[in-house]
């Protein structure tokens, strides 16, 4: 049987990619008791970067919120990976940090990683899914990226 989480996201019309691969030495989550941190992801598909470039230059805002939006989804499939599959364990999104590779004069961080939260929103409904948030404008990211994410979810044991 399909969990609940699983059917919102048919009904939403969305399909979680294979989980990302780290591009370095390190783990896409690690638990912490009741508690999941899971490691930046980038806006990938099949293993290719989707958004690379600046925001505010190279990349517009409805381009980037896109981007972090694939971010979010390479999150969620990666907390399903933590949760052993079942994405009905996930109790609350505690934390969202979102990163973006913008110009100096971009000021539309924070409008960028909407893209995240509201599909975190859209997935989890707002009492798991509504989450405390940063949103940071950077000189640069890995590979030129245009937004990573990252996150801190409680989930039962």
């Amino acid at each position: 049987m399909k969990g609940l989480i699983n059917l919102r996201l048919a009904e939403l019309g969305l399909e979680l990619p294979s989980p990302p691969r780290p591009a370095a030495n390190f783990r896409p989550f690690m638990r912490a008791g009741g508690f999941v941190q899971l490691a930046g992801v980038a806006p990938s598909e099949g293993g290719r970067y989707t958004a690379i470039g600046k925001v505010g230059r190279d990349i517009d805002l409805a381009e980037a919120k896109d981007a972090a939006r694939l971010c979010a989804l390479n999150l969620i499939a990666n907390l399903q990976l933590a949760c052993d599959g079942d994405l009905d364990r996930v109790l609350q999104f505690v934390m969202v940090r979102g990163f973006v590779n913008a110009v100096e004069e971009f000021e539309q961080v924070p409008a960028v990683i909407n893209g995240a939260s509201d599909l975190i929103v859209d997935v989890f409904g707002s009492e798991i899914g509504s989450h405390a948030r940063t949103s940071i404008g950077c000189a640069t990211l890995p590979s030129r990226v245009a937004v990573e994410l990252d996150a801190l979810v409680l989930v039962r044991e």
